[in-house]
């Protein structure tokens, strides 16, 4: 068994990682790094040998985890592409979208082609294959049953967005789960992770939070509620509430959040943005309402919530009004996105707020907010000049990704005998890699290094 961390930095970027097992080689997401171009932004796809790959699993359709799929199905025109309903339906939203995004970079930088085109992304789609929950299937997308093959595939609730899963992969006695990424508890719209709890022998697990503690007597109500609390409180100041979101998963979350909040009395009715891509991705999330594994089935978001969208072909900015939430992506402020430039009209004007609910790297333009003191000067985007930030800025932990503990908890009680550590900072894997070590001094604990392939 050989495992290759197909990543160019140890970070969270452009995921992707090979696994060769009994003679077959198995590549798990192929990810583009929300922070880079060209090049750069992709995979260390050169590693492998063109037309040398099996069968692509893709998790979930995160940018991060599926922004170079046509690219990598380019290479390896022989390999299946298999991955839930939804995330099909998802992925395909998302990879359009990132065409758009490269071609108005190409034109505003007069730069070379963008790394796949519109029809290369439907092509792509065409050799995908979907499998549901809890059913063994081939690499040959053969459904098992009770038939044997030499290595099987098993798809498991990661409980982080719509349709995201964990795989177990099985070869000759041998188990082996790659967990994507995972929540162990239940969100608004997402139920927790339902991983298996039989011992494996080798687990790649993500590592996004290990340096973030939780506090003690922290509970996800009561982080809800102190949201709120903080919205209340922006409106009183006569200022908007800039909730800057991811467009897949965090968006839907929140929206349905708010509508509860209303519906308890908690939070007055008030207008509600979001962006044109969170539209069309909260529009599946309806679609598949009574088909999916989730929380609240059947839960209509827009047309219960009722949001605006905000257009991307207008050039308009919409205007800055009191008791209004501006739900916007990217969640990590991304240079010319709505939240981005939004953020650019309030940073310097004490009425206004700003909420961060989930994660953001510390080097994007949201981490450099969050670790910005009331006063100094910030840079959001490097074509405008530095901001004083005046306005209140706060964050809250309603992270899609499981907590540290949580995570220590699951690999405790499947005790693999070798642990990947993957899908994380520098910091957040030292972390794991220091408890774990403690707790199971009997297991083979694994940072790999980009690029290089190892025997497992």
């Amino acid at each position: 068994m050989r495992f290759t961390n197909l990543t160019r930095h140890i970070e969270i970027g452009a995921n992707s990682y090979c696994l060769e097992i009994d003679g077959k080689k198995i590549v798990l997401d192929s990810g583009m790094h929300p922070r880079s171009a060209g090049q750069d932004a992709t995979p260390n796809f050169e590693v492998l040998e063109d037309d040398s790959v099996d069968a692509i699993v893709l998790t979930h359709a995160h940018q991060d985890h599926v922004g170079t799929l046509p690219l990598l199905m380019r290479r390896q025109p022989r390999a299946i592409a298999f991955m839930s309903e939804a995330t099909k339906r998802l992925a395909d939203v998302m990879l359009h979208n990132s065409v758009n995004v490269m071609l108005k970079q190409c034109d505003e930088n007069r730069s070379s082609q963008p790394l796949f085109t519109h029809r290369e992304a439907d092509l792509a789609v065409r050799r995908w294959q979907t499998r549901p929950f809890n059913q063994p299937f081939s690499l040959e997308g053969d459904r098992l049953g009770s038939l044997e093959a030499e290595v099987s595939l098993e798809f498991y609730n990661a409980g982080h967005v719509l349709g995201a899963t964990g795989v177990l992969i099985k070869a000759k006695g041998r188990k082996v789960l790659y967990t994507g990424d995972v929540n162990f508890e239940d969100q608004n719209i997402s139920s927790a992770a339902e991983f298996p709890e039989e011992l494996l022998d080798v687990l790649m697990i993500e590592t996004t939070r290990g340096d973030h503690e939780t506090p003690q007597g922290f509970t996800r109500e009561g982080e809800a509620l102190r949201l709120v609390k903080a919205i209340e409180a922006a409106f009183q100041r006569g200022g908007c509430v800039l909730m800057p979101l991811f467009a897949l998963g965090k968006t839907q979350e929140l929206l349905t959040l708010l509508f509860e909040f209303q519906q308890q009395g908690w939070l007055d009715s008030c207008p509600i943005y979001i962006g044109g891509l969170s539209t069309k991705l909260t529009e599946i999330y309806d679609q598949l309402s009574h088909s999916s594994i989730r929380l609240k089935p059947g839960f209509q978001i827009l047309n219960t919530v009722a949001p605006f969208t905000l257009s991307a072909r207008s050039n308009e900015e919409p205007p800055i009004k009191k008791g209004r939430i501006y739900a916007l992506s990217s969640g990590m402020m991304t240079e010319k996105t709505h939240s981005n430039r939004f953020a650019s009209r309030i940073l310097s004007d004490p009425k206004q707020t700003i909420l961060f609910v989930g994660y953001a790297d510390p080097a994007s333009p949201a981490g450099r907010i969050m670790e910005a003191k009331q006063g100094e000067s910030v840079i959001i985007d490097p074509a405008l000049p530095p901001q004083e930030l005046r306005c209140t800025v706060e964050r809250f932990n309603l992270s899609g990704h499981a907590s540290r503990e949580s995570i220590r908890a699951y690999v405790n009680r499947v005790t693999p005998k070798k642990i990947i550590l993957i899908h994380g900072d520098p910091s957040a894997i030292e972390w794991f890699r220091s408890s774990l070590a403690q707790d199971l001094p009997g297991s083979e604990i694994l940072v790999s290094t980009p690029g290089v392939t190892v025997e497992i």
